[in-house]
């Protein structure tokens, strides 16, 4: 395509929704000699700024209609607006239709009327534009001849651009027009995930808006953006570790961004005071208890090699008491609701420190999460299921104790958020060795056990049933008395018998915690 052809504007049509800048930019626009159409409320608010303005019923020489549903539906609009000026020109004089070079628009703000928790269907499809995506898409198709603007930070470079060459290049119109269509595809998407009630339809279309470019992905070579998800408020679980402010130190990486949502999921599973420290995108200490200084101690201490370095999250307001531990560590982001005043100043002293505050910490909600990969995305119910004491089935000779039962509860919540397979032990709300991510089960159970330091009265936690004894082998040698898994295994009976012979108390969810 021919980046140097020039369109001249010299008439625009202005139809916008959201008027931020629209009132200078028409006074660029009067100050070039372009004349403007334009509708309702845009055309009332140009008028009395001064600004010379066609309403489009003088155009169109037909009345809004329907209560304004109908109005820029007509051939003297999308024929102005859609015709090719080198084929269409006798057409267009023999029907009175004046060319429309230059189309500003923005639509009914849908996304906004639907984050009212008490709006009705019907306001939410009064809220649906039909006129503006239509000339849209008619100015973003016709991007030979055609110019057109829907996002009121393009005002700007579209003005300088004008007054320099009294035209729009084809590169600029042809820019134009791809935003446009990812504009309408935004608000169409929008408006059928809120009208769908099938999780899983046969059809399926998502949208991003971007939140930042990154320095760069996973390593320097390559480029990377964060995007945040435009969903209506019911599929959205919110706020996602993108909402949090950023406090102190320099933008988050690809990586960070990783591992900080990695902490972020783990940290919502616990109501008590709580500590998530991870690394690598998995956690290498979690803690819950009473008080938030003395957890987060527990959580870092639990494994201080692997947390160098790391990402620590807490549930609690970070306090003077806890920032003077941390500030002794080396970790690269905190995370917490908020800070007390003298905690913030002296973890803003540690200057490669990034410093998140989220606001409230709350439960996971139940939503759809997406997996994407190579050609295609998975799609799947978030894992939120809770195990309750009355859940568990205890299939030993030996049943658990009140305590041991509330640390493999704890270990379960914990685990859900290492990748399989994955085996984790504890006690007293606090992890102790972590084995995530091996293809071997007895592995994760060795690698585990090699981080417990000491496992006098710990419990083991598995995220999917043992297939041989040879894991409660290892678990016995420890000296590990208490083990949770699913069970679901065709040798369960085995295992069984192993942990009798060993004086081991088991427990079974019924349901697996498979982190891929």
């Amino acid at each position: 395509m021919n980046t140097q052809h020039i369109t001249k504007v010299k008439r625009a049509l202005l139809s916008v929704s959201d008027k931020k800048g629209i009132l200078p930019f028409a006074q660029g626009l009067r100050d070039l000699g372009i004349e403007i159409v334009s509708t309702g409320g845009t055309a009332s608010m140009l008028a009395e700024a001064g600004v010379p303005v066609i309403p489009v019923t003088d155009v169109t020489q037909f009345p809004e209609i329907m209560d304004g549903r109908v109005k820029t539906l007509n051939p003297k609009i999308h024929g102005g607006i859609l015709g090719l000026r080198d084929r269409h020109a006798a057409e267009a004089a023999a029907h009175g239709i004046g060319w429309i070079d230059l189309v500003v628009c923005n639509l009914y703000p849908f996304e906004a009327a639907i984050e009212d928790p008490e709006v009705t269907l019907d306001d939410a499809l009064e809220h649906i534009d039909i006129g503006g995506p239509t000339m849209i898409r008619a100015a973003a198709k016709n991007l030979r001849w055609t110019g057109v603007i829907t996002c009121p930070f393009r005002y700007d470079e579209v003005l300088q651009e004008l007054r320099q060459q009294h035209g729009l290049s084809e590169e600029t119109r042809r820019s134009l027009s791809a935003e446009a269509f990812r504009h309408t595809a935004q608000y169409d998407a929008l408006i059928q995930q809120y009208l769908t009630d099938d999780p899983f339809p046969r059809e399926l279309t998502l949208t991003f808006r971007k939140h930042s470019d990154l320095r760069y992905g996973e390593n320097p070579h390559q480029q990377a953006a964060a995007y945040q998800e435009v969903k209506p408020p019911a599929d959205r679980d919110v706020p996602s570790i993108l909402d949090a402010e950023i406090l102190h130190g320099k933008a988050l990486s690809f990586n960070n961004i990783q591992d900080a949502a990695g902490a972020w999921a783990a940290l919502r599973e616990f109501s008590r005071p709580a500590c998530v420290v991870v690394k690598h995108a998995s956690p290498c200490g979690i803690a819950q208890g009473d008080e938030i200084s003395e957890t987060a101690v527990r959580a870092f201490e639990a494994d201080r090699l692997s947390a160098f370095g790391g990402i620590a999250a807490v549930n609690r307001t970070c306090t003077l008491e806890l920032a003077e531990y941390l500030r002794k560590l080396f970790f690269e982001i905190m995370i917490a609701p908020d800070f007390e005043p003298r905690a913030l100043e002296l973890l803003q002293e540690k200057k490669q420190l990034r410093i998140l505050q989220t606001g409230s910490v709350n439960s996971p909600k139940k939503v759809l999460s997406e997996k994407f990969i190579s050609g295609g995305l998975l799609l799947q119910d978030s894992d939120t299921a809770e195990i309750t004491p009355e859940g568990l089935q205890t299939v030993t000779e030996t049943a658990p104790t009140e305590r041991q039962t509330a640390d493999m509860l704890f270990a379960w919540k914990a685990l859900k958020h290492v990748k399989s397979n994955g085996i984790l032990t504890a006690r007293d709300g606090t992890t102790l060795g972590i084995g995530g991510g091996q293809v071997s089960r007895v592995d994760a159970v060795k690698i585990a056990l090699r981080k417990t330091a000491d496992p006098a009265g710990a419990v083991l936690a598995s995220d999917a049933f043992f297939p041989f004894r040879d894991s409660i082998d290892e678990i016995a040698a420890s000296g590990i008395k208490a083990v949770i898994q699913p069970g679901g295994s065709k040798r369960d009976g085995e295992v069984i018998d192993a942990c009798n012979e060993h004086g081991i108390a088991m427990v079974f969810t019924g349901i697996r915690c498979f982190l891929h």
